[in-house]
């Protein structure tokens, strides 16, 4: 099973599970807990748009709606500065929380120092980072986990896949451009060749018929003992011994 499947497989469990809470606020407080805690989840939209969950809102157990959202869309950084009015994080949700925060980390920088990384994930030293950075981040070639859209991100995502797509547009009209170009001076060369070697097979049958007729002519009238010189020979031999 892949990863992507295995992703929607734990939403579809939490959600379904979520959703058929009522009326039981503490119930849906633990439900999110264990979905912040799941070391195999990290998408939460879905969770957070379900009714019975945006119904927290103002009620005792309001803190644990805020948690979700900070799972959402948060760091680890924005979690402490607001610590007080959040409940206490288990080990595994700070582990969860600080792998969100790489993921928004690496989303938003191409390069990333180690002074910015221990800053963000309240790290004390390098040995303390590399740790974490080796054993758990998540390194997948065929897949790359992504976070929620914060409110109003989706504009902006929409318009930078825009430009990517008028960027692909144009890059792909340029090399369809350079494959005419390419095909039509394919075509003239191989056109300029069949010139030549018509030009060349021209010459070559110029110069066979000149040799043929200049071989027939020397045979002819200029060899010793040709047909010119044995006539001269038998006139000569008639003055020389007239008839009696």
């Amino acid at each position: 099973m892949d990863i992507e499947q295995k992703q929607a497989e734990h939403i579809d469990h939490f959600v379904k599970q979520a959703s058929t809470i009522k009326g039981s606020s503490s119930y849906l407080a633990n439900v999110i807990v264990e979905a912040t805690s799941h070391p195999s989840l990290f998408a939460f939209s879905e969770i957070l748009s379900l009714p019975n969950v945006l119904e927290l809102q103002g009620t005792e157990h309001s803190i644990y709606l805020d948690l979700l959202q900070m799972f959402a869309h948060g760091t680890w950084s924005e979690y402490k500065s607001s610590a007080s009015n959040l409940p206490q994080l288990t080990p595994d949700q700070i582990l969860k929380l600080k792998q969100l925060t790489m993921l928004t980390l690496a989303e938003a920088n191409k390069v990333l120092s180690y002074d910015v990384l221990m800053h963000e994930l309240d790290v004390v030293n390098v040995r303390e980072l590399e740790d974490f950075l080796i054993n758990e981040c998540m390194y997948v070639v065929q897949f790359a986990a992504g976070r929620d859209l914060r409110p109003g991100q989706l504009g902006n995502m929409i318009h930078t896949l825009s430009d990517w797509l008028g960027t692909s547009d144009n890059l792909l009209i340029s090399i369809q451009d350079k494959i005419k170009w390419a095909d039509t001076m394919s075509e003239l060369d191989k056109k300029h060749k069949k010139e030549n070697e018509e030009r060349l097979e021209e010459v070559k049958n110029a110069l066979s018929l000149k040799a043929d007729m200049d071989f027939r002519g020397h045979g002819l009238f200029a060899e010793p003992g040709g047909v010119m010189d044995y006539d001269e020979d038998r006139r000569s031999k008639r003055r020389r011994h007239p008839m009696g």
